[in-house]
């Protein structure tokens, strides 16, 4: 059995959210967060709430937006 059917095996059984925890760490082993890129988004969310609160920026419903690319 090879190393990662026995690490599959152990983690099987785990609750959902442990399982995607542990995937979160995996992926992020692969590509690691750059903190730069991180401060950049998070203040473009910033700068994206604070105008959709002051009603500078409309929303669209997800189902229109796949609705869009279905096509």
């Amino acid at each position: 059995m090879s190393v990662v059917e026995e690490i599959f095996l152990e983690v099987s059984p785990l609750k959902l959210l442990d399982k995607l925890q542990l995937v979160e760490k995996i992926l992020i082993s692969l590509n690691p967060i750059d903190k730069n890129i991180e401060a950049i988004w998070e203040d473009e969310v910033e700068a994206r709430l604070d105008a959709y609160d002051k009603g500078l920026l409309s929303t669209v419903s997800a189902k229109d937006v796949f609705a869009k690319y279905q096509k």
